[in-house]
């Protein structure tokens, strides 16, 4: 009998930590942003402190924008030691699009002008419908789904209307197949996907592309982590996804800088799966993520 051949690992670099990486290979032109500017709301951690870093590495100046502002002030400063990329670290809120419009003014006061958004801010963890609060999915709506209309509406209305530009939203495929213990983040990025559709066709005009990424496990996230993903991995459950492994942080950055590029300057609209092609295969095991569920449960007690 033959033996299975060694499959050749392509993932680009990548650490599992907020730090930058020490090396990089760029698959683009390092020139391909020169001197564009990125806003990037959750841009202080996970993907998009990644997707933060990939822009930068590629000529681009960013904002990264969330509540915490130590945090994105610790960060901005690992980003632009690493890239020699300026880096404006903004704290507002999604939910709030008043403080939305201050960062903008405070970021195009700063470089002029702004090319793309990245709409990243998220909030997740598994809970049955049973037993998930009202509060508690008005409040992954309110982040997921009212966050990204808000910063794209504002960011329009102050510079993209009559400049043109490129938003992109990071959503999952939770509501694909009805993933279980997922009801309000499932909901919020469904609701995500047609708002890029429809963003997409009433903006165009203006010179705006509306696009999406749906990444699938990816390690070294506060997702990865709360969803069970390190749990997932151990019980063997990724030898169900066709390319048998998780992905990587710096996996969806690219997958955001193509879109986000003029690599896709003739598409719109589109939803962009990065998940190895993990929601065509795995199991909605029900059982496993309650199990999972309650033992995290207990360890809060």
């Amino acid at each position: 009998m033959a033996e299975k051949p060694q499959l050749v690992n392509n993932s680009p670099e990548d650490i599992e930590t907020d730090e930058c990486m020490s090396s990089y290979t760029h698959i683009y032109s390092p020139n391909l942003l020169i001197d564009q500017v990125a806003f990037i709301t959750g841009g202080g951690s996970g993907i998009g402190f990644r997707i933060a870093e990939v822009l930068m590495r590629h000529g681009c100046d960013t904002v990264i924008a969330s509540r915490n502002l130590e945090k994105l002030s610790e960060a901005a400063k690992k980003l632009t030691s690493t890239t020699g990329r300026r880096c404006l670290p903004i704290a507002m809120d999604v939910r709030q699009p008043e403080t939305i419009s201050a960062a903008m003014d405070e970021t195009l006061k700063t470089f002029g002008h702004v090319d793309i958004l990245i709409n990243n801010a998220a909030g997740n963890f598994l809970c049955p419908a049973t037993s998930l609060s009202f509060n508690a999915f008005k409040t992954v709506m309110e982040i997921d789904t009212m966050g990204t209309f808000n910063t794209s509406k504002v960011v329009y209305d102050k510079w993209f209307k009559d400049h043109g530009g490129s938003i992109v939203n990071i959503s999952a495929t939770l509501g694909y197949r009805g993933q279980a213990l997922q009801v309000h983040a499932g909901s919020a990025k469904a609701a995500n996907d047609a708002m890029t559709r429809h963003l997409a066709v009433e903006w165009g005009p203006s010179g705006v592309r509306v696009n999406t990424v749906a990444p699938g496990p990816i390690s070294g996230t506060e997702g990865y982590r709360r969803l069970g993903g390190s749990h997932a991995e151990t019980a063997g459950a990724f030898r169900s996804i066709p390319l048998q492994r998780a992905g990587n942080k710096t996996e969806i950055a690219h997958a955001v800088l193509f879109l986000a590029s003029r690599a896709a300057s003739y598409v719109t609209g589109t939803i962009l799966v990065a998940d190895g092609g993990a929601w065509l295969t795995s199991a909605n095991d029900v059982e496993r993520l309650l199990g999972f569920w309650s033992a995290e449960k207990r360890k809060d007690k």
